[in-house]
């Protein structure tokens, strides 16, 4: 079964590359937004925050390591939590530009998306009439012609890179059951070591639905896998947010929320910041006796190499 902690981690992922600006005034887009945010998040009780970067004049998706560097190093000094920056960036994005910031900062953690799939954001253009820049509507519309690539020699070649070179753990996000199935195939390789930090995600067009029996056959499967070598944590897509991740904690699990993977703290009512979203999900699980991990327990659990071997 899977590692065991008597806490929960809870990650919060502060922007993103799926919604955009005219979806929510609140959404992180400067350097000193996403740095605000990231800090509000991690004192809430965030012990991991996982990073995008985004071009501040518009909102776009950029792997552009200066865009990064003007906030790590702000979040770094003002928290102790563990900084997990992005290596999916945006569908959109080769893999090389997804690639430079963590090549650039040697972080304790990456994402690494496990299999090559659909991502299709553009149903969600039917609900806005009007958009505040204009490269908002076609990003999204063309979302129904791209695939996400991440292919086994992708897979591989961010596993040598990141993993042997900088010593950075991952946080393995799954989008589909095959997906788990490509990582125990990339584990039995060689290319990662236990504990894995599986990130079970749902309710993505392309990835497997937000149903809660495929929650539970998921994590059968990851039993069946990985047994006790690894460590999970659940997400899900918009209003599936809170009870999907409620149901993971229950179930043993570890939670992430944040303003890439929902807009929303409640029905109707749009969160006002990642602070809210870590709070709301804070007190569900204080309120079900579940203790929350700080960011050294998170680092003891993931086997992260610390905060003091990055590069920012």
């Amino acid at each position: 079964m899977a590692a065991k902690s008597d806490k929960v981690i809870i990650t919060c992922a502060v922007t993103g590359s799926i919604h955009t600006p005219t979806m929510s005034e609140a959404l992180p887009i400067t350097p000193d937004q996403i740095a605000e945010q990231a800090i509000a998040a991690a004192e809430a009780g965030a012990a991991i925050l996982h990073l995008h970067a985004r071009n501040p004049q518009d909102g776009r998706p950029t792997g552009d390591p200066a865009v990064f560097m003007q906030f790590l190093p702000r979040i770094k000094q003002a928290t102790d939590a563990v900084v997990n920056i992005t290596t999916g960036g945006s569908p959109t994005m080769t893999v090389d530009e997804r690639l430079a910031g963590v090549m650039k900062f040697s972080p304790e953690m990456c994402s690494l998306n496990m299999g090559s799939m659909n991502f299709a954001l553009y149903p969600m253009v039917t609900k806005y009439k009007t958009w505040k820049y204009e490269g908002e509507k076609p990003y999204r519309l063309g979302t129904d012609q791209i695939i996400f690539r991440n292919t086994f020699a992708d897979i591989e070649k961010i596993s040598k890179l990141m993993g042997e070179g900088h010593g950075t753990k991952f946080e393995h996000e799954c989008y589909d059951v095959g997906h788990l199935y490509n990582l125990a195939h990339c584990v039995d390789k060689g290319w990662f070591k236990p504990p894995i930090f599986l990130q079970l995600i749902f309710g993505i067009l392309g990835g497997i639905g937000a149903d809660h029996e495929n929650l539970l056959h998921m994590k059968r499967i990851a039993d069946k896998l990985f047994g006790d070598e690894y460590a999970w944590s659940i997400l899900a897509a918009g209003r599936h947010q809170m009870p999907f991740v409620t149901m993971g904690a229950i179930m043993g699990g570890n939670v992430r929320v944040g303003l890439e993977d929902s807009l929303w703290l409640g029905r109707g009512q749009l969160a006002q910041g990642n602070a809210d979203q870590v709070n709301r999900i804070r007190t569900i699980l204080e309120n079900l006796s579940l203790e929350i991990a700080t960011p050294d327990e998170a680092r003891q659990l993931l086997a992260l190499k610390g905060g003091d071997d990055v590069a920012f």
